[in-house]
């Protein structure tokens, strides 16, 4: 009996600690998104989202709308773009930002890409080895509002120095088809993938 006890006590702490992680990093995702960390910065990175053909899509010219008024209210003299091609693309995710953001009137000297990477983390790795190179110690990250915790956590954990997330606007977001609570779940995985498989 006592045995059965033990082995009840042991069950029942494991299935809170199982129910209680993905509650916290509900809790992590939804305060992040609703944190705004806008300030000055080395270099404002775009996360990238798909492009149709050369054009961005809602999701992506969001975020390079976002960027750009960040750009232009001088909060960083630089822009990384990101995204490489996925499967049958013609055009990398990040040459649509960086035509995008040209044809808003961002000179092209101010405009890096990281055209390789097809995951966050992939992009969020070529983009610290951009920023050794350019010398670049803080940044201001730009993504949809869910993502903002899962890319500075791993942009911590790459070894930035000094990593903030400015969210672009959900009234943007809004014209596509997932919800805030499919985010919030996609999320949710995503980032429990990523802290306990580093994926």
């Amino acid at each position: 009996m006592r045995r059965f006890r033990r082995v009840l006590s042991i069950v029942a702490v494991v299935t809170v600690v199982v129910l209680a992680y993905p509650v916290w990093l509900a809790w992590r995702i939804w305060d992040q998104s609703h944190n705004d960390e806008v300030r000055a910065a080395d270099a404002i990175v775009v996360l990238g989202a798909a492009q149709y053909n050369g054009r961005p899509s809602p999701v992506l010219k969001a975020r390079l709308d976002h960027a750009l008024y960040l750009y232009e209210e001088d909060l960083a003299p630089a822009v990384i773009v990101t995204g490489g091609k996925q499967e049958g693309d013609r055009f990398a995710e990040a040459d649509v930002g960086a035509m995008y953001l040209e044809g808003e009137g961002v000179p092209p000297e101010a405009i890096l890409a990281e055209d390789e990477g097809t995951t966050t983390l992939e992009s969020l790795e070529r983009v610290h080895d951009i920023s050794r190179e350019e010398g670049i110690d803080s940044v201001l990250l730009v993504s949809d509002p869910m993502h903002s915790e899962r890319i500075k956590t791993m942009a911590g954990d790459l070894g930035f120095d000094e990593a903030w997330t400015s969210p672009a606007s959900y009234v943007e977001l809004n014209r596509t088809r997932r919800t805030k609570a499919q985010e919030l779940l996609h999320e949710i995985a995503s980032l429990a993938a990523y802290e306990l498989f580093d994926r």
